[in-house]
């Protein structure tokens, strides 16, 4: 029986000769591929079918490479969004300062526009704050006695009137509203010329016509404009309009309801009215007569600490002659019975 070592420690060829016969073969397959490219169609074909284990071998590389990308680029996204988030507060806020400066632009053009129709002299102010009272409706306005401002002085807006100035400090002023309930103005309806007074109504926003006639020629729409009869308020300037026409039921008297036309808590910039219209002087009053009677007397008082007068000397009469009677005469005279 015949004794063979397995196949593993069976040896062939030396080592030297595969090395020098796979080597020829290496120079001959280089010569070839260089000179004559008779291996581009073997290589081409070999790198197709290893294509796929080479992107199998690279897998673990690039998911490696994209995981730190992964992270690197999620900080850096997370970063961007932050400022992007800074950026966007920081652009409201210029984007609302704009829209404010244009609404403010907006109105003072309009301001300018009616004081060039204006009768008298004005000046522009800005309100400062409201009032600390909260039952009151007024406004602290941004001028005062160092610049002319008067107890009693107008304050309107390009729409219409806005209040009176009732109580004025060295560098501010305060402005009753409209529509505060101790505030009142002459009006008059523009469409028939109906004369009234407006009183407001406090923290509602409208004026009322009070005890007006229930067949008075007043409508829903009527505008209500100045009449200049109080010597405040120049005539003509828009005051309200009818919103609401409500009768008594009593027939008496009825009331109207008006919504100012002035921006009175919307605008921040108005107009002070410098000068009051010009109004001729009241005639004197004249003291009643009463018929049948005698118009009394001033009363009498004493004076008192005054020197009596010294008596005057009367002069003496001259001596006038009487005739002298015959005794004739006087027997002749009948006697009394």
């Amino acid at each position: 029986m015949e004794y063979s070592p397995p196949p593993l420690f069976k040896q062939g060829a030396p080592a030297r000769v595969k090395v020098t016969v796979f080597a020829c073969i290496s120079v001959a397959l280089l010569f070839l591929d260089a000179r004559v490219h008779m291996l581009d169609m073997v290589r081409q074909g070999a790198a197709t079918v290893l294509y796929p284990l080479q992107m199998l071998a690279l897998v673990p590389r690039d998911a490696s490479a994209n995981m730190g990308s992964y992270f690197s680029t999620l900080a850096s996204l997370q970063k961007q969004l932050q400022e992007l988030r800074h950026q966007q507060v920081s652009t409201a806020q210029q984007l609302q300062q704009a829209q404010l400066q244009i609404a403010e632009n907006v109105q003072l053009r309009k301001l300018m526009g009616a004081r060039e129709h204006l009768p008298v002299k004005s000046m522009m102010s800005e309100i400062l704050y409201d009032a600390r009272d909260p039952a009151s409706r007024k406004v602290v306005l941004d001028r005062g006695l160092r610049q002319g401002v008067a107890l009693g002085m107008p304050v309107i807006d390009n729409a219409g009137v806005v209040g009176q100035v009732t109580r004025v400090f060295p560098f501010t002023s305060e402005v009753t509203l409209l529509t505060d309930r101790e505030q009142a103005i002459p009006v008059q309806v523009l469409r028939n010329g109906l004369r009234s007074v407006a009183y407001g109504r406090g923290h509602s926003g409208v004026l009322d016509l009070r005890f007006m006639a229930p067949n008075a020629d007043i409508v829903v729409g009527d505008v209500l404009i100045t009449s200049g009869m109080d010597g405040v308020y120049p005539a003509g300037l828009a005051v309200a309009r009818v919103i609401q026409v409500e009768s008594n039921a009593g027939g008496v008297f009825g009331r109207v309801v008006c919504q100012p036309l002035a921006g009175i808590d919307r605008n921040r910039q108005l107009l002070i009215l410098m000068e009051a219209p010009e109004v001729l002087a009241r005639p004197p009053l004249e003291a009643p007569k009463v018929a049948g009677k005698k118009a009394a007397l001033p009363k009498m008082t004493p004076l008192e600490n005054v020197a009596p007068l010294p008596p005057k000397e009367v002069p003496a009469l001259p001596a006038v002659p009487v005739p002298a009677v015959p005794p004739a005469a006087v027997a002749t005279a009948p006697k009394a019975p």
